[in-house]
């Protein structure tokens, strides 16, 4: 079984690197979408120090549209077959559908990323039971399509919390152990820009839950929104500046585009604050 035991939990900051092989996610659509261009971008994120690759098949962008199980079945794959032989790191597969997730692992993936919580598919806690990788559980309002819809909360912070101690009750009743549960709050999914905000402050709430902390902050809107800067490819130190709070206030792993220019942040912010 594959468990999360060779990374040192609170010794470092953990990167994931971004890897969209979709023609249509926010900031780099269209750029990966090929297993030569995916392969490449890769071996770039691994030469800058990602730990972590996220391979994801479906944008889940505000308003983004559904894509089919075989088109995303068949992005993911189609990349992972080229990664798996040249790529050294764990990779986790960025998915909310079960049979998605089970012939990524079979084709090489490590971890499963699921933006549901493992919510959407009720097959998905019990087969990755059965694979016995770990997984990411993010939290969500609604779907992508919908999730800007569902930003009122009474209290943020709580609410946030209860769902992801769901989440992790019921990933352990389907049988995934505890030291393979990795947490996300879900920085800009069914939150407006000051919750994001609010969310990493308030970090460390969520450590009594007893698993790490994924934090995604990258080029995101609420970035924009302090900025005043439209194009997310442009919100490098923006994203730095959230990296390294969320650093402060306890995150354990980063996902990230940029992460060259993120590996010096969490080496300088790690030294600082850890």
């Amino acid at each position: 079984m594959a468990t999360l035991n060779s990374f040192e939990w609170g010794k470092r900051t953990y990167l994931m690197g971004v890897l969209n092989v979709t023609p249509d996610s926010f900031s780099d659509g269209g750029e990966f979408n090929t297993p030569p261009s995916a392969l490449a971008q890769a071996r770039r994120l691994v030469a800058a120090g990602a730990d972590i690759l996220d391979v994801g098949g479906q944008s889940t962008r505000p308003g983004a549209v559904e894509v089919s199980l075989e088109e995303e079945r068949e992005r993911v794959l189609s990349v992972l077959q080229v990664l798996r032989p040249e790529i050294s790191v764990p990779i986790s597969v960025d998915t909310t559908r079960a049979t998605v997730a089970k012939a990524a692992v079979k084709a090489g993936a490590d971890i499963v990323n699921d933006i549901s919580g493992g919510t959407f598919d009720t097959d998905m806690l019990p087969t990755v039971a059965e694979l016995g990788v770990p997984i990411v559980l993010m939290h969500i309002r609604g779907t992508p399509q919908t999730m800007q819809q569902h930003t009122e909360y009474e209290d943020l912070i709580g609410e946030i919390y209860a769902f992801l101690a769901n989440r992790i009750s019921a990933a352990i009743a389907a049988g995934i152990p505890q030291n393979c549960i990795i947490i996300d709050p879900g920085i800009g999914f069914a939150k407006k820009y000051n919750q994001s905000i609010e969310i990493i402050r308030n970090l460390s709430a969520f450590r009594s839950l007893n698993c790490p902390i994924l934090v995604g902050p990258s080029r995101k809107s609420f970035i924009g929104h302090i900025l005043n800067q439209p194009e997310p490819k442009a919100r490098v130190w923006g994203t730095a500046a959230a990296c390294c709070a969320a650093i402060a206030n306890g995150a354990d792993i980063l996902r990230v585009h940029d992460v060259r220019e993120m590996h010096d942040v969490c080496r300088v912010a790690d030294t600082l604050f850890r």
